[in-house]
């Protein structure tokens, strides 16, 4: 079940896009039905979630990891998944500028379309980029690309895998800080971070930054291609919807950073440096439907603390801190800063019991860094 479930989620649920839009139309209250997708996964899914219940299982890792990781269906799924988010981004175009929407029905609809975003093409993008074969590498490189957020390729994984739970990480949120000011933090640092991993990548290599070598110059210019093809299509405003839904799909994706990794810390060894990444370094949530929609992202420890490890065989761990819910109702909270504090708070004190004091001076550090 959980083979195909991955596969069968998306194809249930992108179906919205024609049905919400078509029964908005006849209707006449395509304003409201603007809003189904984004309150679909963020209002029925958490829902869903606590019906459905969790799933600890692990697969055997003498037996079944070997063949499961190698099994062609689950890269299959995945590149499959790219075509049919691009055709539904140029498909729900069409409809915003074809359907009678008001402003609030234009809202709803890029909401929804870039919530869909970054669920499917940065989590998609994010699981593609981890991979070795070039084929999944640039898929996920063109993932990213189509919501313009290219700098996830370099930054994710030559500066967030490696400086995660620590001050210098800008997509590690620290114990007490609410959600608008990690964005606020997150999204200019993560963007210029990504770029000057990429020069010093390059030097290293012998090269200049402004060169065709610079893989940066390539996504943002493929994301500067979807613009101009929304343009072509829909007019001015097309490149303009294009980059509203980018927006809102980067916004999707830095919310989600901010649930894996909220007020937890690598501790600071005698030698200056960090302890090595580890299981206890990131949430974990086993909500087995939500671990569908996100191709199992949700067991993120296992992820950062084995990057390369294939999303089909993702194990949970009793040891690390664990999630009240499922990223889909976690996001919700997060929203509203007072109950996050007040659900999420208890647990990391309760994670750290007895050396909150290391807690606290690593929510200072991270305000000194960002200050």
């Amino acid at each position: 079940m959980k083979k195909w479930g991955y596969l069968l989620f998306w194809l249930g649920v992108l179906p919205l896009l024609p049905i919400s839009a078509m029964i908005g139309r006849d209707s006449g209250t395509q304003d409201y039905w603007a809003w189904a997708i984004y309150l679909v996964i963020f209002g029925l899914v958490p829902i869903l979630d606590y019906i459905v219940g969790k799933d600890p299982s692990n697969p055997d890792e003498a037996e079944q990891v070997p063949a499961m990781s190698e099994e062609i269906t689950y890269r299959v799924i995945t590149l499959v998944m790219v075509p049919v988010w691009i055709g539904a981004m140029f498909y729900a175009g069409w409809v915003f500028f074809n359907n009678d929407y008001s402003w609030f029905g234009k809202l709803g609809w890029m909401v929804s379309i870039g919530t869909a975003g970054g669920v499917i093409a940065i989590n998609l993008g994010h699981e593609l980029t981890h991979k070795d074969p070039r084929i999944e590498n640039w898929a996920g490189g063109l993932m990213l690309a189509s919501v313009t957020y290219g700098g996830f390729k370099v930054e994710h994984i030559r500066g967030h895998h490696v400086t995660v739970s620590t001050p210098e990480d800008a997509s590690s949120a620290r114990y007490g800080q609410n959600v608008y000011a990690f964005l606020l933090q997150a999204f200019p640092r993560n963007f210029i971070n990504a770029w000057r991993l990429e020069a010093q990548h390059l030097r290293r290599k012998g090269h200049s930054p402004f060169s065709w070598r610079n893989e940066l110059i390539w996504w943002y210019g493929i994301s500067a291609l979807f613009a101009l093809a929304f343009a072509l299509a829909f007019g001015w405003a097309g490149a303009l919807y294009f980059l509203g839904v980018s927006f809102i799909a980067a916004f999707t994706l830095e919310v989600i950073n901010y649930i894996e990794h909220y007020g937890l810390h690598r501790r600071l060894l005698e030698n200056g440096r960090y302890e090595r990444v580890t299981p206890a370094h990131s949430w974990n949530s086993n909500y087995f439907l939500t671990n569908l929609a996100l191709f199992q992202l949700q067991r993120h420890s296992d992820h950062h603390a084995y990057a390369k490890r294939r999303y089909q065989v993702l194990r949970h761990y009793d040891e690390s801190p664990q999630l009240p819910g499922g990223y889909a109702a976690m996001y919700v909270l997060a929203l509203i800063p007072p109950l996050w504090f007040k659900v999420v708070n208890p647990r990391v004190e309760a994670y750290y019991q007895g050396e909150m004091d290391q807690l606290l001076r690593s929510a200072k550090r991270v305000n000194n860094i960002t200050a």
